[in-house]
């Protein structure tokens, strides 16, 4: 992983005269940085954390607390400005929480993924995994839906925006996670954003070639 990371931050060392890549963030309150200072927020860490590679990057953060995957499709349009190169797409926690049919949720990734390829915008699908509550067949269906479709778009993919935390289960997080039990402090961003940063970086190149 640190040789990727070496030729990768080299090879974007070699483009500094070129201009910026621009990357659209789009997501909910992980991505938004709910709860923290707005330096210490996702885009913010992840910003410096590509800048310190030698990554000449602008990430926007195109987070909104509470979006939903329907929320995101609606935005989609408006967030691929002509400026933007690339796109996170990081949507599915909220879908969760209120139980919406994985069909449903299939549909929106579907839709935003559609409109990227239609902008000619790089992405890198973030995927999520349900728990178990909802029963094994909603599990199954929902936690497919992101490697199937970033098969069938051919764009980057993420197993899951905690990548870089020490543990997924929740009762090991402690140190990480806010009051809620359910987002990240600025030190759980800190482990999330060094987990996200190798493929960020590969979606910089990505988009510059």
């Amino acid at each position: 992983m640190h040789k990727l990371i070496a030729v990768i931050s080299m090879s974007l060392a070699g483009m500094t005269s070129a201009e910026p890549v621009t990357i659209a963030a789009l997501g909910d309150s992980l991505t938004q940085g709910f709860g923290l200072q707005e330096e210490l927020g996702f885009v913010p860490q992840l910003q410096k954390w590509l800048t310190d590679k030698g990554a000449d990057v602008r990430i926007i953060n195109a987070g909104v607390s509470g979006d939903t995957t329907a929320g995101g499709l609606s935005r989609v349009a408006w967030t691929l400005t002509p400026e933007v190169d690339a796109m996170i797409v990081a949507l599915g926690g909220n879908d969760l929480l209120r139980g919406i049919a994985p069909e449903a949720a299939r549909a929106n990734l579907d839709g935003i993924l559609m409109a990227a390829q239609d902008a000619d915008v790089d992405v890198l699908l973030v995927g999520m995994q349900a728990p178990g509550n909802y029963g094994p067949d909603y599990k199954q269906a929902f936690d497919a839906m992101y490697p199937e479709l970033a098969e069938t778009y051919e764009v980057a993919y993420l197993e899951s925006f905690f990548e870089g935390l020490p543990s997924r289960d929740p009762a090991a997080l402690g140190a990480f996670v806010q009051a809620d039990g359910i987002h990240p402090n600025a030190e759980g961003v800190k482990k999330i954003v060094q987990g996200f940063g190798p493929s960020v970086l590969a979606l910089i190149q990505s988009a510059r070639d």
